[in-house]
């Protein structure tokens, strides 16, 4: 099979490794766009947006992406903060007054952006009709008790990080996220990219569809999910009290925070899932935002070259703020404010391992920034992997792109 679209000579091992993931049948429809230096030198897309009628997979086919999300609510907000409307290291009830009910009064809006609020879970199950009520959502948070003491730990919210953020950008701003992400980010910068997807943008999204189940083994790559040779198994019962295997056994137990924060509110309630217009448009600023592989590269291509932060915003905010045992996703995690950093849960080849920073989305997505070695990148695609990490085809091609630089 050979990919549509162009690739630079010097990124020949990239369009290499992106055809045989097709070979090996990881694929059902996927694109990957790489900027160097601001310059597009990987465009690759193929396959099929819809497997059940066979739609291809054309150069403009956007794809929800998960929690490639987060890093772009939190540009939202950053850019809230340089023209002083936020103080990140302020109490979020300054903004949100609200907010400071049961003993969370001294809760920053840092700590929201680094997981470290201790609301990763939606206490009540969330009504359908408040799929498209973010303030809704945002009422019930304000209204919780924290799982832990603010600033002590982090654990991912999974969801719950989009309606906290949110909220606080729609308290000084007046907008949702994603009407600030339309307005301020991808609409001067002609991005391929919605938060909150119009009708016709989410008429021709790729269909999601999940694949083979992978869960990291013992002798995994760092990581977990797929080698490229297919599903792993499940790990070693003698590997209890390993990471790997913890976080394994809280994938398989429906009461768990993990399984608790990623599933209230569950989209799957809905026919199709994250597919149903109702999640595309909602906008759900921790996961809803539909984007092409090129839009998420042009995001970073544009972030790392200051035209949408200011260089020294950027800096301070892909600072670690806190690294290791996440409470929820059990794995070592990482977080400057909003963006991930390289951890077993964001994993990144060697020479961007100080360098590179951005964020994954369930099932595979990627976006990833490194301004060391002037690089973008964004991985979109249809068939999810089904493992505690996502899928190892985002990182084989993001090592393939590290490798081209020799």
């Amino acid at each position: 099979m050979t990919a549509q679209g162009v690739c630079d000579p010097r990124f020949t091992r990239v369009r290499e490794v992106f055809e045989g993931h097709f070979a090996q049948g990881l694929e059902l429809g996927a694109a990957f766009t790489v900027h160097l230096d601001g310059e597009p030198v990987v465009d690759l897309w193929d396959g099929v947006a819809d497997r059940h009628t066979g739609r291809p997979w054309e150069r403009d086919t956007p794809a929800l992406a998960y929690s490639c999300t987060k890093a772009v609510t939190a540009t939202a907000l950053l850019l809230q903060a340089e023209r002083g409307l936020v103080d990140v290291g302020a109490p979020v009830a300054e903004v949100w007054p609200e907010f400071a009910a049961r003993g969370k009064e001294r809760v920053t809006v840092e700590h929201l952006l680094t997981h470290q609020a201790g609301l990763p879970v939606m206490e009540q199950e969330i009504p359908l009709e408040e799929f498209e009520d973010q303030p809704a959502m945002a009422d019930r948070l304000a209204r919780q008790e924290p799982l832990w003491e603010p600033g002590t730990a982090h654990g991912y919210h999974a969801l719950t990080y989009g309606f906290l953020v949110g909220e606080v950008i729609r308290r000084v701003t007046g907008k949702t996220a994603g009407e600030v992400v339309a307005r301020e980010i991808a609409g001067p910068l002609g991005l391929e990219l919605w938060l909150g997807a119009p009708g016709d943008v989410a008429a021709r999204a790729a269909r999601l569809s999940a694949g083979e189940r992978a869960v990291p083994a013992k002798d995994a790559p760092p990581g977990g999910g797929t080698t490229g040779q297919g599903p792993m198994p499940a790990p070693a019962e003698e590997m209890a009290g390993d990471p790997v295997y913890e976080a394994f056994m809280a994938s398989q137990d429906k009461n768990s925070l993990m399984n608790r924060a990623l599933g209230n509110p569950n989209p799957n309630r809905l026919k199709g899932g994250a597919n149903h217009p109702v999640i595309m448009r909602a906008g759900w600023p921790a996961m809803g935002v539909v984007t092409t592989a090129r839009g998420l590269a042009g995001f970073y291509s544009a972030l790392i070259a200051g035209r949408i932060l200011k260089p020294e915003t950027l800096q301070d905010a892909t600072r670690r703020r806190v690294r290791g045992p996440d409470r929820v996703l059990i794995l070592d995690s990482s977080f400057g404010l909003g963006y991930m950093r390289p951890a077993l849960t964001f994993l990144t080849p060697a020479k961007g391992a100080e360098t590179a920073f951005g964020h994954t989305g369930l099932g595979g997505f990627l976006g990833l920034g490194d301004p060391a070695h002037g690089l973008a990148m964004g991985y979109t695609m249809n068939k999810l992997a089904n493992s505690l990490s996502g899928s190892m085809r985002s990182y084989l091609l993001a090592e393939a792109v590290y490798d081209s630089l020799g």
